[in-house]
């Protein structure tokens, strides 16, 4: 009965699907569209921008008299692709009553998403059913049933299904109480014709009056452009749109030009062809050069975030962007540092992620997001390939060094998002982006010394902050010392706690926390590969961390990780066990090609944790296999899939077998600290760094971000004078102190300040004997 309006508003709480997709697409052409698919059945569709979803899902129920299944349930397809270098899924659910065969495009030349569908058995019809979650959640969708198809609508945003051969009839409904799902659950039929429903989390079912034909998702400002689209689509016809897609990302795949590409094992160019055709189809269109870090919610099918992974990351970008450059592609690589430099911030640093329109999201600090792109810059400029750009990279590079050196080495979060304090990783790339913005020629002259004095200040007190020695670790293992995953006081990392942020508040000593972050000291050239303390930490690290399934090693971020799933395989809800991740399997691949050794063992790990589409995950389930919930030993689990820093390192580890150089490393940062470390000339000193007892071979630089008068002594305040401080550079002040006469003593200070008098605080400094 053809009902006007649906019961049961506004429906269950909206959430997105699982994040576990078999694969993901998009056209090259001018047409803003991207989809994802997973469990057989279309995900999430993103529009205009790869950074806002537009559906849930959009699944089909197929149904005769006397039965009916929904195929995403059912789980019994096989997914293909022409090739591995092409994005274009043909899906074959397969039952005993029925063949559905669906492929899956995006129109080239408009917003419309096609699907070609042929279904097989005896006195069946199929029902799709989709999901609107326009402007990217449930909330308030307005869905109808129209002449041309079942439409949507929510503050200005617009669709319609479509198809060619029109719908016997349609019905749209609030979801988990008149959606079509629910009609077939318990009438088992399409028994209900609601015309209208919303606002809602609502869902929307139609009648296919053919067997074999095409279906076209349509996106538009406006209800009539929507369809207008839809239709033209349709008219131009489904296999003109498939051969226009192909064409073009055909034209693409000639771009590609990774080393011997050619002459790799088929497993190993399959992988790349298939990993550099998922990083292009994360980035923007509108955007060129915005990459999201995944097309995928985490968890999803249990909560509502409206951002997800879908947002730019500038640290994920770069990482991708250093694998795109080995993968010869230069116009990808322009336009992402274009866009960095364009949604830089004005003092220098980069916000925490953004949209791919460059409106910030979370508004944290990561200092390695920062130094990331100065390095990715240099990179270019020491392969020649700034061009034009050289001037607007040099004057990002500028700010940005200038962010590091003034508010290093400790930053408000790592690479993980989670604490703040000096760790490894973030450490080495601001040490490099030092070196490098200096030796490529972005810096005046006048900041130039300086940002070189910094970095091998820093770089000779890295072991003083974040490694420790003769600990309860160490002495179980009969090794020397380990380096720390994290200092968060910047003082001796043998002392003190860090908080454990996903295990509620917890936690644990800051010398028994590992992690890998380390491991980018000798990717970046800081310390060689067979340095006594990387190598004793990496036995650790393989210990403590490492799990050795059937298809190779894998690893954790950390011992105590809380981002994962629980015990009993419920999703994670801010607090949870870590799982492992693949990702991680690469960066000890590339210690591993560093020390010569074989690194098949991590690519394997790497290529098993792939889905049936070639998505590698986040994370995979590391326990025994709890199959109610999804959850199979070393298969991906409830987080991103896919995550393009995954596949950027799958990228780099085989790069790095094929060049014995990682990506990463510049030139200028390794031949400064190839052999010996060059000495530092100053120890830089300020309030929230001090240091320790120094050596009268160094000076003594007292620094601040703004003009102060010294008021300094000696061994209790002996010979006190006054001295005021002068720029240093990169927006540094500071008094340098001769101290080659003063072995023995001890340094006492106090500084004032013009705006806010006298600092209210006595500081001293040793001088070594």
């Amino acid at each position: 009965m053809i009902e006007p309006k649906a019961p049961g508003a506004p429906g269950s709480t909206a959430t997105w699907t699982s994040s576990a997709k078999d694969m993901v697409g998009t056209a090259l052409g001018q047409g803003r569209v991207w989809f994802t698919v997973g469990y057989g059945i279309l995900n999430e569709v993103y529009w205009p921008s790869c950074s806002t979803p537009q559906i849930r899902d959009l699944g089909f129920i197929i149904a005769g008299d006397d039965f009916w299944s929904e195929v995403k349930r059912v789980h019994q397809y096989s997914l293909t692709t022409p090739s591995s270098s092409l994005p274009l899924p043909k899906i074959v659910h397969q039952h005993e009553r029925y063949r559905l065969e669906i492929e899956i495009i995006t129109d080239p030349v408009r917003d419309v998403l096609l699907i070609n569908y042929h279904l097989e058995g005896e006195g069946l019809k199929l029902y799709p059913l989709l999901a609107p979650h326009l402007g990217g959640d449930g909330d308030n969708n307005c869905g109808s049933v129209t002449a041309q198809g079942l439409a949507a609508e929510k503050e200005g945003r617009y669709l319609i299904l479509a198809t060619e051969n029109g719908f016997s009839r349609g019905s749209v409904g609030y979801v988990g109480s008149s959606d079509g799902w629910q009609d077939f659950s318990q009438n088992g039929h399409m028994s209900w014709e609601y015309q209208q429903a919303g606002p809602g989390n609502i869902a929307m079912m139609g009648e296919l009056s053919h067997n074999s034909g095409v279906l076209a998702l349509a996106f538009s400002d406006t209800a009539q452009g929507a369809a207008t689209l839809a239709n033209s689509s349709l008219a131009a016809g489904y296999q003109e749109a498939r051969r226009q897609y192909a064409y073009l990302w055909a034209a693409w795949n000639e771009t590609v030009n990774f080393p011997d590409l050619d002459k790799l094992p088929k497993a190993l160019s399959d992988a790349i062809r298939i990993s550099v055709a998922v990083l292009k189809t994360h980035e923007g269109r509108n955007f060129p050069g915005s990459l999201v870090a995944s097309l995928s919610t985490p968890w999803g099918d249990t909560h509502k975030d409206a951002g997800g992974y879908h947002l730019v990351w500038p640290r994920d970008s770069v990482e991708v962007g250093f694998a795109m450059l080995a993968c010869g592609l230069i116009t990808e690589v322009r336009a992402m540092l274009a866009y960095l430099i364009a949604i830089q911030q004005p003092d220098g640093h980069w916000m925490q992620n953004n949209f791919t329109d460059g409106r910030p999201y979370w508004q944290g600090i990561q200092l390695d997001e920062v130094a990331l792109p100065v390095l990715f810059a240099a990179k270019l400029h020491e392969r020649g390939l700034l061009g034009d750009m050289h001037g607007a990279a040099t004057h990002m590079a500028r700010k940005a060094i200038a962010f590091i050196a003034q508010y290093g080495p400790a930053s408000p979060q790592d690479r993980w998002e989670e604490n703040s304090g000096i760790n490894p990783f973030t450490l080495s790339v601001s040490i490099a982006a030092l070196v490098a913005g200096a030796k490529a020629g972005f810096l005046e002259e006048s900041d130039k010394q300086y940002a070189l004095d910094l970095a091998d200040d820093w770089n000779e007190r890295l072991e003083s902050w974040v490694y420790v020695a003769n600990t309860e670790l160490d002495k179980e293992l009969g090794i020397s010392g380990h380096y720390i995953r994290l200092n968060p006081n910047c003082h001796s990392a043998r002392f003190g706690d860090v908080t454990l942020r996903n295990r509620n508040n917890e936690t644990i000593n800051t010398r028994a926390l590992l992690g890998m972050e380390y491991l980018y000291l000798v990717r970046l050239g800081l310390r060689k590969a067979d340095d006594k303390r990387i190598e004793e930490t990496t036995r650790l690290v393989d210990q403590q961390l490492c799990v050795n399934l059937p298809a190779g090693p894998y690893y954790y971020r950390y011992n105590e990780d809380g981002y994962g799933e629980h015990e009993d395989g419920c999703a994670f809800d801010g607090s949870g066990i870590g799982r492992l991740w693949p990702l991680l399997s690469g960066e000890r691949g590339h210690y591993a090609a560093a020390r010569k050794e074989d690194i098949k063992p991590y690519l394997n790990a790497i290529l098993a944790s792939a889905s049936s589409g070639g998505m590698l995950p986040e994370q995979i389930w590391d326990k025994e296999s709890i199959p109610e919930r999804g959850l199979l030993t070393g298969r991906p689990s409830g987080s991103a899939m896919p995550l393009i820093w995954a596949h950027a390192e799958l990228i780099k580890l085989i790069y790095v077998q094929k060049t014995q150089v990682p990506i990463e490393q510049l030139k200028s940062v390794a031949e400064r600290y190839s052999e010996k470390s060059s000495v530092p000339r100053a120890r830089h000193w300020r309030d929230s760094q001090p240091c320790g007892a120094i050596p009268t071979d160094r000076e003594l630089w007292i620094e601040a971000l703004e003009p102060f008068v010294l008021h300094y002594g000696y061994d209790n305040w002996q010979d006190i004078k006054e001295q005021s401080s002068q720029p240093l550079g990169l927006g540094l002040y500071g008094v340098a102190l001769d101290i080659s006469a003063l072995a023995g003593k001890t340094v006492q200070f106090t500084r004032r300040f013009d705006a806010s008098g006298w600092e209210g605080h006595d500081w001293h400094v040793d001088i070594k004997a």
